[in-house]
């Protein structure tokens, strides 16, 4: 049983948190991007990475511990994962995006 106070694992709440960011993407047919702003948050939005940010949509903050799960969970190009039990097939590609890197994950 999981409390408020109980962590999940590192890799099983990147995967968790990743799952539920994409379904708002595939909801409205649009990426996720991760733009770190800082040491210690990334920023996540909807939108269009070749678009202006001011065009791009704010979905949430996370802690940089888990955009690095995300990332060490997940791998360039292609993929096809089961989290939750749903089956999510997106890719993942760098991005350049307001002068620095940018994560974009893309409903397959």
């Amino acid at each position: 049983m999981t409390t408020n106070s109980a962590r999940l694992p590192p890799d099983v709440e990147a995967l968790s948190t990743l799952s539920e960011y994409l379904e708002r993407a595939l909801d409205k047919a649009l990426s996720l991007i991760m733009l770190r702003t800082g040491v210690e948050d990334a920023r996540l939005y909807l939108g269009d990475v070749s678009a202006p940010k001011e065009e791009w949509a704010s979905c949430g903050t996370i802690h940089r511990e888990l955009s690095d799960a995300i990332l060490v969970a997940t791998q360039s190009g292609l993929n096809h994962l089961s989290i939750d039990g749903q089956t999510y097939r997106f890719t993942r590609v760098f991005a350049q995006a307001e002068n620095r890197g940018a994560i974009v994950f893309t409903p397959a």
